[in-house]
């Protein structure tokens, strides 16, 4: 009986996806409804959560630009999509450095609709791959399967926090040089 809550899970995991930047609305939403859109996307894979007021800080903070008349764009709401997820792994601070690099190297659309593919990719393939995590031939049960996922998890946050911090420094010595 334990099986049946997970295959459904990999079951929506499956047809998980997030819509592409032509997709988004772009006759701009109001504030909750703008955070229902978002959850409407995310609320079956659990775990994000985006309400009204977080988007209003992420507005302050200058994560988000502003709302035009109160109402979010197409623009907007793809960086809250990416917000609602990248908040996961990264803190607000380092979420905007990674904003600005993308700005820099690429247009909107190119860098919302990449992470898109990645992210649906990376999700499925890691709801289905069974057999990678052991080359010691040993069974895999659930609890291996676990402790693997967490210590992926831990490895690429390092890899994403080490990369991220040199390009900022990177970024900022070009700009002092130029």
């Amino acid at each position: 009986m334990k099986q049946e809550p997970e295959r459904s899970f990999e079951e929506v995991v499956r047809a998980f996806r997030l819509p592409r930047y032509q997709e988004i609305p772009d006759v701009g939403l109001y504030l909750e409804q703008a955070a229902k859109y978002i959850g409407g996307f995310l609320d079956p894979l659990e775990g994000y959560s985006l309400t009204p007021s977080m988007i209003s800080n992420y507005v302050k903070k200058g994560l988000i630009p502003s709302p035009v008349k109160k109402r979010y764009d197409r623009d907007r709401l793809a960086y809250l999509l990416f917000v609602a997820i990248g908040k996961s792994v990264l803190s607000l601070d380092a979420l905007g450095d990674f904003m600005e690099i993308q700005k820099k190297t690429y247009a909107l659309e190119q860098a919302y609709d990449y992470f898109c593919r990645e992210y649906e990719k990376v999700l499925q393939f890691t709801f289905e791959v069974r057999d990678l995590m052991d080359s010691d031939g040993e069974e895999t049960s659930p609890e291996k399967r676990l402790c693997y996922t967490c210590v992926v998890a831990a490895v690429q946050k390092i890899y994403l926090e080490k990369s991220l911090r040199q390009m900022v420094e990177k970024y900022a010595s070009d700009e002092q040089a130029g």
